[in-house]
């Protein structure tokens, strides 16, 4: 699993290597602290791909909010 800088990350590298963590999580056989260190990587992936998903609707809202103006 890479682990790039969260900021270099685009929404479906970051969603890929959330599966994995969470793959590696459910198979267990990690320790404690490996266990942590995943979570961790894990909350701060699922933040880059929230953002993501935050920006694009709002992409998406102010088309279709300039679309609705239009008409």
């Amino acid at each position: 699993m890479s682990e790039n800088k969260p900021s270099e990350l685009s929404y479906e590298d970051a969603r890929e290597q959330l599966i994995e963590v969470v793959r590696t999580l459910e198979a267990g056989g990690t320790t404690l602290a490996e266990s942590l260190s995943l979570w961790e990587r894990g909350e701060e992936l699922a933040k880059i791909c929230q953002n993501a998903l935050d920006g694009a609707r709002a992409r998406l809202d102010a088309v279709l909010g300039a679309e609705q103006d239009e008409d």
